[in-house]
């Protein structure tokens, strides 16, 4: 048996001294473990090592899946298959476009594009993985409400074209009504004129005729 010193006794002299005790290990194996270039002091104590790694391995590659799952879960800002799957395919035109219209004004606007530029406290942060799927939803409200005013703001300018439609109707038809009443006096006036000339005609015949009767009964008389 191994006998620890007792003026150099060593913690591990100490735990390798009660691990014989105990028989959880045997003095040839301490002595094996010892005499080899890579000392090993049990093989059950190495098997339960590399259990141990193994398990850990494998407890580290679970976590790493889990991590995988809810990235392909929530990260749905930063990747472009998860953004197209979870938006339809017309608010992603419309979002596109609204970002495109973002960056002609930025190019426009100097002033705004350095105040934009400049970092600003506590708004450069990024956006945490769960809260994506939020933002996701708050650009689909955005996109929601300006559709909502784009069409609000129509309906007020169809109700303002259809206001100055009806005036114009109705100044349209007061000078219709002007007009009927032009016409309706000079065809009166052509009714007139044609009535007094068919009676000067009338009564120009009637002289004509009196004159040929005149002119007939002179002739009976010389006969």
């Amino acid at each position: 048996m191994w006998e620890p010193s007792l003026f150099s006794v060593t913690p591990a002299a100490s735990l390798l001294s009660r691990c014989v005790s105990v028989g959880a290990v045997s003095q040839d194996e301490i002595d094996a473990a010892f005499s080899s270039p890579n000392p090993v002091f049990s093989t059950r104590l190495q098997e339960t090592e590399e259990m141990i790694r193994n398990q850990k391995q494998l407890d580290e590659l679970q976590l790493e899946l889990e991590l995988l799952k809810m990235e392909e879960r929530s990260a749905d800002v930063s990747h472009d298959f998860h953004l197209a799957c979870l938006i339809p395919d017309q608010k992603n035109k419309r979002l596109q476009l609204f970002a495109c219209h973002l960056l002609d004004l930025l190019r426009e606007q100097r002033t705004l594009r350095q105040r934009l530029m400049r970092p600003l406290a506590r708004t450069n942060l990024p956006v945490p993985a769960h809260m994506q799927s939020f933002m996701v939803r708050s650009v689909e409200l955005m996109m929601d409400f300006v559709a909502c005013l784009e069409e609000k703001l129509r309906s007020a300018q169809i109700q303002t074209t259809t206001a100055d439609s009806l005036t114009l109707l109705e100044t349209s038809h007061s000078l219709m009504l002007t007009l009927a009443a032009d016409v309706e006096a000079a065809f009166m006036q052509i009714l007139q004129k044609r009535k007094s000339s068919s009676q000067q005609e009338a009564s120009e015949a009637h002289q004509r005729s009196l004159y040929t009767t005149c002119c007939d009964v002179t002739k009976l008389h010389k006969y």
